[in-house]
């Protein structure tokens, strides 16, 4: 029976066309797919649904609120009653809009003391908001230079309907007619989150298009002895179609991580196709077409194969994040590794056959070597060959020098911050992140710490009083929270500031508040809501507050039965630093696990372990130059490790088997060794740089989150062979000498 490789090469050979028509067929399916892929942006990105704690965050926006939008007016003066005139009939007409609850503004308050009408002259308006509370009046109107309007949603409005509201609102103000000098502009949150979706869009279009110029340079300058170099180039974009279709296909959304995979992938993916290419180049110029796509198919096809399954399962350890697109980068880097793998495989062959490939003459190829003289590439192989030499005859000087800067990186790597807050992940000039910030400046946070308390009956006096107390205990004992709103503050506005200490006195103050001002705080008789409103922070000292607050929750001791959760979008990223603290070290352990297993599983040997202990060399290098650099961790950075360590497995997987092939032809171990990196590292390094090349397209990216990972990611690259020429041979020797193979070295040593 023959193996898949075989029934694959006989069947390219023998049936080409069918073989096309069937990739072709595929290559369509994935076509229909690329229609169906999605962006996606907001909390579902960082917190599971399935968790108790994504469940009650998603509990308590579709109970009892979502995020408010703005609209920013600014001109010479928003005091103008032309300009307050536009504000109100602007309004009036969005309180008409679908999932709009209510819409407020200066207006409102000029009105209210106006007998309901708003003032005609200057001296009217200035002479209502001289008298109105200062704090009203410097959220509403910080200057004679702007105002804003916040339009709250209905509660539980989804993610598509608030960019629904979004689009409308644009449209009204598009048709109005504002007075001359009148800037009006709309944001808040969803604001920012559909203008990000908009951004990711053309972020990720912009750095396909990158990488793909930046492989289409590497592969001319570095692949050019052989025909039709722009080949791989042309893989590998079929290789990101397929990819694209497959995340249509099973639901797999485009989020602010997840753009970070389309680079990575043109980087791995290229390389696929280009040992494919250059081994088939290799045996067309000893034999026919047929007996290439033999020998290519059948004897590289493997070889790739477990390379690329080492690659796999450092990305398959990405799965386990408890962030969802850290696990959904891994999902679709993992589909395009596999993607552009068997595009390479079948379309290399395939191509050839139909296009009736012949090499290039030799004396053709840019740098070869003249006739008196070595080429650029000949010299760089005798360099690695007698680096390799000695490396691996003097072993431990360069593993212990090496280990330690490793130990070093480990160590320095604790040191990195994490950082989760969405803002500083975007562009700093994008529009909506500007006017975010200028209504944080003049209004403060617009986000707020709910507490969700549950109880058999929270309406109960008892319940009430504990709530009453906490809110009051939060604003005292914590100079970052400016105040609370809950059912005990609602209860005590329509009971002239009392708290009523009867059930039944509950129940008459329950009955004169309105039913929608009601669902905002309580839901039935079991559940209500705390909310603190907070100073704006940065996440870091967020994440402490919400800390302390669970602590505090503890320490007043609630009712017998009384229940109370913390949730909210400051609660679920103080979360999500937790999550990347903990994920980045959980998924580098689970690689290697994956890793190593593996290796062991195909090689059935103690040695195999080899490739691994360079990889955990670089792993701690990476946290040295994080730390040097001054980068942080995100949720993209923190995949760093694992990736690593499925990119640097196949350097170092290579210059093993190589060695191993050397020694299996009776050749001494410190020649093998020398051999194996000769022939390997000029391979890999030609590898290595056209993958560089593929991950610098992230340097460029205008998301700060994204260029940072394209910066660490370059430099891993590098230490990744490094690791593979320089430590690898140290890790064999040593390998080969606690192995019994030490008598080979010595006579090695003699000989020379």
């Amino acid at each position: 029976m023959k193996n898949p490789y075989e029934w694959l090469a006989a069947a390219i050979n023998n049936h080409t066309w069918a073989v096309a028509g069937v990739a072709v067929a595929v290559f369509i399916l994935a076509l229909l797919g690329l229609s169906m892929v999605t962006m996606q942006t907001g909390d579902d990105t960082y917190i599971d649904k399935n968790t108790p704690r994504g469940a009650l965050l998603a509990h308590y926006k579709e109970t009892y609120g979502s995020d408010a939008i703005m609209i920013i007016y600014e001109a010479d003066s928003v005091r103008s009653p032309d300009v307050l005139t536009y504000i109100d009939n602007l309004q009036e007409d969005l309180r008409n809009e679908r999932y709009v609850d209510t819409v407020s503004g200066v207006v409102d308050l000029l009105k209210q003391a106006n007998g309901g009408t708003l003032p005609s002259s200057t001296a009217e308006i200035d002479a209502i908001i001289g008298q109105a509370p200062p704090e009203m009046v410097e959220r509403m109107l910080p200057s004679d230079l702007m105002t804003i309007s916040v339009i709250n949603l209905e509660a539980g409005v989804t993610m598509d309907a608030q960019q629904q509201v979004l689009n409308n609102i644009r449209s009204v103000i598009a048709i109005s007619e504002p007075p001359p000098g009148l800037t009006v502009t709309v944001s808040g949150n969803p604001a920012f989150d559909q203008e990000m979706g908009e951004a990711m869009g053309s972020e990720t279009g912009m750095l396909i298009l990158v990488a793909m110029v930046l492989m289409v340079l590497a592969v001319t300058f570095l692949f050019s002895h052989v025909r039709y170099r722009l080949l791989p180039v042309g893989i590998v974009a079929v290789g990101l179609i397929m990819t694209f279709g497959f995340m249509g296909l099973f639901g797999i959304p485009i989020s602010m991580v997840v753009v970070g995979a389309f680079p990575v992938l043109i980087g791995i993916g290229i390389d696929y196709a280009i040992q494919l290419h250059a081994r088939f180049d290799e045996e067309i110029r000893r034999g026919t077409i047929p007996q290439a796509v033999w020998a290519t198919v059948t004897q590289m096809g493997p070889s790739i194969l477990i390379a690329m399954s080492a690659t796999a399962l450092g990305f398959i350890a990405m799965f386990f994040a408890p962030v969802p697109m850290v696990a959904d980068f891994g999902m679709v880097c993992t589909i395009g590794v596999v993607s552009c793998y068997v595009a390479a495989l079948i379309i290399v062959p395939v191509v050839a056959i139909v296009t009736r490939y012949r090499p290039r003459k030799e004396d053709a190829a840019p740098g070869s070597a003249p006739a008196s003289g070595e080429s650029l590439i000949e010299r760089y192989d005798r360099l690695l060959g007698r680096l390799a030499y000695t490396v691996a005859k003097h072993p431990l000087p360069v593993i212990l020098l090496f280990a330690v800067v490793a130990a070093g990186g480990f160590y320095l790597d604790e040191k990195v911050p994490v950082s989760a807050d969405e803002k500083t992940f975007v562009p700093d000039d994008m529009p909506a992140l500007l006017s975010l910030e200028k209504i944080t400046r003049v209004m403060g946070s617009t986000s707020t710490i709910p507490i969700v308390v549950t109880a058999d009956d929270v309406l109960s006096p008892e319940t009430l009083a504990w709530i009453d107390q906490f809110g009051v205990y939060e604003q005292e004992h914590n100079d970052k929270i400016t105040g609370v709103t809950s059912i005990a503050t609602l209860i005590r506005q329509y009971n002239n500031g009392v708290l009523p200490s009867t059930e039944r006195e509950v129940d008459d103050v329950i009955a004169r508040i309105p039913e929608n001002t009601l669902a905002r705080y309580l839901n039935g008789n079991m559940e209500t809501v705390l909310e603190f409103s907070t100073v704006d922070m940065e996440m870091s000292v967020a994440r402490d507050l919400v800390g302390r607050i669970q602590d505090d929750v503890a320490w007043n001791n609630p009712p017998a039965g009384v229940t109370a959760k913390i949730t909210g979008s400051m609660e679920m990223f103080a979360a999500v630093m937790d999550d990347i603290e903990e994920s980045k070290t959980y998924m580098t352990v689970l690689g290697f696990a994956f890793i190593l297993g593996f290796m062991i599983l195909v090689y059935r040997k103690f040695s195999a372990i080899s490739p691994v202990i360079p990889i955990v060399f670089i792993v701690g290098w990476n946290g040295a130059i994080m730390y040097l650099l001054g980068l942080d961790y995100t949720p993209l950075t923190a995949v760093l490790g694992s990736m690593t360590i499925g990119v640097a497995s196949e350097y170092t997987i290579l210059i093993m088997e190589r060695c191993e092939e050397e020694l299996s032809r009776g050749m001494e171990f410190l020649d093998a060794v020398q051999t194996a990196v000769q022939k390997i590292g000029t391979a890999i390094t030609v590898s290595g740089l056209t993958t560089v090349f593929g991950f610098s397209a992230l340097t460029f990216s205008t998301f700060n989150i994204i260029s940072n990972f394209g910066i660490v990611t370059v430099i891993s690259v590098g230490f990744s062979l490094v690791g593979a020429i320089v430590v690898m041979p140290a890790i064999l020797a040593v390998m080969y000498r606690f192995s019994g193979r030490s008598r080979v070295i010595a006579a090695a040593g003699v000989a020379e």
